[in-house]
């Protein structure tokens, strides 16, 4: 949840740099990931301190990174523990913008690993051509958010384009956004009905530590949309926001209720799941140990095949 308005997530950052090295594995996951890390992370950030190559964008200093560095490895030395071999990387808008340079390089080392979803500046009108030439370079999603001073955030030419390019890439269009904006991609679904639509973080439904029975309604009746699919997903920022997590299961279930184990799927949000008493372990584990309401092959569906059809097709 790269919103600084929301989260000080750099606070909630500065006091965990060490958690990366010290996560405790249960013995189911050891095991599992001794057979095959099969599992996709449909959203985590990575960044580096090296800014020689990878420059922040202006404002930001290496001194505002937290942890100072994130990488490739280190999100991988958390996250194969655990069974998860591929990771959707999610461009961080508040330290590298819409420079995507330091994602698409993780993919062009490692392509069967990673997926990018990347930003564009979508008050560009021509903004779907700079989709297309990423779609060549890992990028099968893109992230939108409202913006501060534009009220009709969805309806601007760059926008739209946007939305018309993702029709015919299948790049899914990623909405990081609170629950007040849900009644505004409900409308820009019906204007835009074959684009692929992806809800990051529950719509950061709790993020003030009340799960609203409004809330959870309105994103639940975005399922009415058949390409609109959800990341169940931000645990430590949701609810309690501590673990194991299971005050946020009731809001899973109906979810679940709503679109199926076909358009839900699990991530994680690191490098900030690692705050405090959260962990990947125990982000990981609410799904693959701890929800009761799914057969096998749907848990697998929330694990992996929703994210692996959504974000892993042939490019």
């Amino acid at each position: 949840m790269p919103d600084k308005s929301q989260i000080s997530r750099r606070d909630a950052l500065a006091a965990s740099v060490a958690v990366v090295g010290s996560t405790t594995l249960a013995a189911r996951a050891a095991a599992s990931a001794a057979v095959k890390a099969e599992w996709i992370d449909a959203h985590s950030h990575i960044w580096t301190s090296d800014t020689s190559v990878f420059k922040l964008q202006p404002g930001i200093t290496v001194e505002d990174l937290a942890p100072k560095d994130f990488t490739a490895k280190d999100l991988m030395a958390v996250a194969a523990p655990q069974g998860v071999g591929r990771v959707v990387l999610i461009q961080h808008n508040v330290f590298h913008g819409a420079d995507n340079s330091y994602l698409i390089d993780a993919w062009r080392q490692q392509p069967d690993r990673f997926r990018v979803v990347a930003i564009v500046d979508d008050l560009r009108s021509n903004a779907g051509k700079a989709m297309r030439q990423l779609f060549q370079q890992g990028v099968t999603g893109l992230r939108i958010r409202p913006r501060k001073g534009i009220t009709d955030w969805l309806q601007t030419d760059g926008m739209i384009n946007m939305w018309k390019t993702a029709a015919e890439t299948r790049q899914s269009m990623c909405c990081l956004m609170n629950p007040e904006h849900i009644a505004e991609v409900d409308a820009a679904c019906q204007r835009h009905p074959d684009t692929p639509v992806v809800i990051d973080h529950f719509a950061r439904i709790g993020v003030d530590g009340t799960v609203r029975e409004k809330d959870v309604s309105a994103l639940s009746g975005l399922a009415k949309h058949k390409h609109v699919k959800v990341k169940i997903s931000a645990y430590y920022a949701l609810g309690k926001k501590r673990p194991p997590y299971h005050d946020l299961v009731p809001m899973i279930k109906r979810l679940f209720e709503a679109y199926g184990a076909d358009r839900l799927m699990w991530a994680s949000d690191c490098p900030y799941q690692l705050t405090g008493d959260n962990s990947y372990e125990a982000s990981i584990a609410l799904i693959r140990d701890h929800i009761d309401f799914v057969s096998d092959k749907e848990r697998r569906k929330l694990l992996r095949t929703t994210a692996e059809q959504t974000f892993f097709y042939n490019q």
